[in-house]
């Protein structure tokens, strides 16, 4: 079974570099980058595009880490809160109170 997922994968890894290929020999045009502040030297269409999914992903990954991130403090905080609610607990049954 892990060899099967292991040529999946490996065959996926090899359509998704193929079709990247081709998707960069069929754009293949120079086009400038205008970003308000700046022109950027031309580069091939795919360059920019492939740039562009690249950084997304990229912010995509760092917005989600923070929400990740804030949920883990929270669960944190929760469970350190039942642990105490806990021993009090355990405390008062012991002194019977």
């Amino acid at each position: 079974m892990r060899l099967i997922r292991s040529i999946l994968v490996l065959l996926l890894l090899l359509l998704v570099l193929a079709v990247g290929l081709l998707f960069t020999i069929q754009n293949d045009v120079l086009v400038p980058l205008n970003v308000l502040v700046a022109e950027l030297p031309a580069q091939r269409l795919s360059t920019w595009i492939i740039l562009s999914f690249f950084l997304g992903g990229l912010a995509g990954l760092a917005a989600s880490s923070l929400v990740i991130l804030r949920l883990q403090a929270s669960r944190l905080r929760s469970r350190r809160l039942l642990n105490a609610q806990k021993a009090k607990f355990e405390r008062s049954k012991l002194t019977g109170s």
